[in-house]
């Protein structure tokens, strides 16, 4: 009987293991409530300070390039891409050597990773499909452009395509599951920046087939538009809903195959239109999912968590904008790309000021590319210390900012650069209000003229109902009452200095006096104060009688 009791105690030990293990490494996941999101990793909101590697820094030999930059930045998660030619260079045999040294590595270093799956998009093009598949066009048919002619990306209709790199991603996702219990990696992007320059669609004679037919309900719903085909339903927009829809579809079944097997959350990333108004469709990305197509991905690919945006535009107006765009309640921000010159840092600011997920400039590694214009001409020291500073400021409190962006309890601001530009925003936060400015000197009786360069950035948490914490670089911010009621006032009746460790509040010092009554300074220095401000009524003043 003994025997029998300790068979049942080890057999109830090792089905509980799985389980154990479970709980301790959860899988990340997306939270979304109330038009507020969180990414959930080891059971806690976390905000992703992250650096996206150059695109052929996805060797072993390279990594050595690229650790020094990551910890110089203090990111905390890294985005590296993983190539379908670089794990399936002969049809059916893979080769995972490249992330048997990247998750161990990243470890090692204490970063999460982002995988970038570059299969039969990257950039529109095909560029990292294997050999076998870019020298098969007739098993693996291209685009065909209005003219008749063959175009060069590959054809989103085609079964024998999607089929091949369908397998070739859940490969990537079973061996995520077997290697990588810890959750190393968070968040996977099947493909890369997809779509099509310089033809709308494909228009060979399968796809025209289905252009020719019905829009599917499920558009339909999301667009809140009557049956009809896809000319008839969207008019002028047809070609390009068309292409996104098409493409959509494809993406989804492959990261639907992929969640089946290990559901982590996924992201598309898009090449942007213009900011404002519309071009051409022949001149962006088309069928990608720039802004004006959010909708149609959202109904074709229910299977992909977050449509997020690449910014590369130095234009505050134009960033602002797509910001905008991209933060929905259907929809988590997240910017996954962004120049990684001097002028984008101050831009981390009103990203994680809109409750974003997380934030990742481009090409941080020393492997010696540079994507200038779109980034900087050399990753120099001082080019580096501007994001670096940023992640410094938020490392020790990522878990808590992430967790009050959750709630939709975040604000921030970028120094604007706008012809005719203010150099002041004045932002809403409820029952309080801040105006932030760029360029006065600390006494604050100036009028505020702009950075000799556009380095400025504020951002602001409510963590309780009078209390905020604020933090930024080169800017001053000055708070009142958004609608006071007769004879209200405001006073701020304690500004603490610190810092977070571990949860909790470490004090440093009172600011007063001086330091507070021309508005709150943030100079070059990292710095993050803890207000507590209170609303107060005064009493009416009384009548003075005539003496007479």
């Amino acid at each position: 009987m003994q025997s029998v009791k300790k068979c049942l105690a080890l057999l109830l030990a090792l089905l509980a293991a799985p389980v154990a293990a479970q709980t301790e490494h959860p899988i990340p996941r997306l939270e979304s409530r109330g038009g507020n999101h969180a990414l959930i990793v080891d059971g806690k909101p976390f905000l992703m300070l992250g650096a996206q590697v150059n695109n052929s820094a996805n060797y072993p030999d390279m990594l050595p390039e690229v650790w020094p930059a990551i910890r110089k930045m203090h990111a905390n998660t890294v985005e590296v891409p993983v190539g379908w030619e670089q794990i399936e260079p002969v049809e059916g045999k893979f080769d995972f050597s490249f992330l048997d040294t990247l998750l161990p590595q990243a470890r090692a270093n204490n970063v999460r990773l982002v995988l970038l799956w570059f299969g039969t998009w990257k950039n529109t093009a095909p560029a990292y499909a294997p050999a076998w598949v870019k020298l098969d066009q007739k098993r693996f048919p291209h685009m065909i452009n209005a003219k008749g002619e063959v175009h060069y990306a590959l054809s989103p209709h085609y079964r024998s395509t999607l089929e091949a790199d369908k397998r070739a991603f859940v490969k990537l996702m079973e061996y995520l599951k077997k290697n990588d219990p810890q959750n190393t990696v968070i968040m996977v992007q099947p493909e890369n920046e997809v779509g099509s320059y310089g033809s709308v669609r494909d228009f060979s004679p399968i796809a025209q087939k289905l252009f020719d037919g019905q829009v599917p309900a499920p558009l339909l719903k999301q667009m809140k538009k009557q049956s009809g085909t896809w000319r008839q339903v969207f008019g002028g927009d047809a070609d390009e809903f068309f292409h996104a829809w098409s493409i959509a579809s494809y993406i989804d079944e492959i990261a639907a195959a992929g969640k089946a097997v290990k559901p982590l959350p996924m992201y598309v990333n898009a090449a942007l239109a213009g900011a404002f108004g519309r071009q051409p469709a022949t001149t962006y990305s088309s069928g990608g999912p720039v802004h004006f197509v959010i909708d149609v991905y959202k109904a074709a690919a229910p299977a992909i968590d977050i449509v997020a945006p690449d910014i590369y535009t130095r234009d505050h107006a134009a960033y602002m904008a797509y910001l905008d765009y991209y933060d929905r309640p259907d929809n988590a921000l997240i910017v996954p790309e962004t120049g990684n010159d001097r002028d984008f840092a101050r831009f981390f600011f009103p990203v994680v000021g809109r409750g974003s997920i997380g934030f990742a400039p481009f090409g941080m590694d020393y492997t010696g590319y540079y994507n200038y214009p779109l980034g900087a001409k050399d990753l120099d020291d001082a080019t580096m210390e501007l994001f670096a500073r940023n992640y410094r400021l938020f490392a020790p409190m990522q878990r808590e900012w992430a967790a009050w962006a959750a709630q939709g309890k975040t604000w921030g601001v970028a120094e604007p650069t706008d012809p005719k530009a203010e150099h002041s925003q004045k932002v809403d936060m409820g029952k309080y209000n801040m105006t932030v400015t760029f360029g006065q000197w600390q006494f604050g009786t100036d009028k505020p003229t702009g950075n000799a360069e556009p380095v400025g950035g504020l951002a602001v948490a409510q963590i309780a109902e009078n209390e905020f914490l604020v933090t930024g670089f080169k800017a001053r911010v000055y708070f009142g009452l958004s609608k006071p009621a007769p004879f209200e006032s405001m006073m701020m009746l304690r500004v603490e200095e610190g810092r977070y460790d571990n949860g909790k509040w470490i004090f440093r010092r009172v600011w007063n006096g001086d330091s507070i009554d021309y508005g709150l300074n943030f100079t070059d220095r990292e710095q993050v104060l803890r207000i507590t401000f209170a609303a107060v009524k005064g009493t009416p003043p009384i009548p003075v009688g005539n003496p007479n």
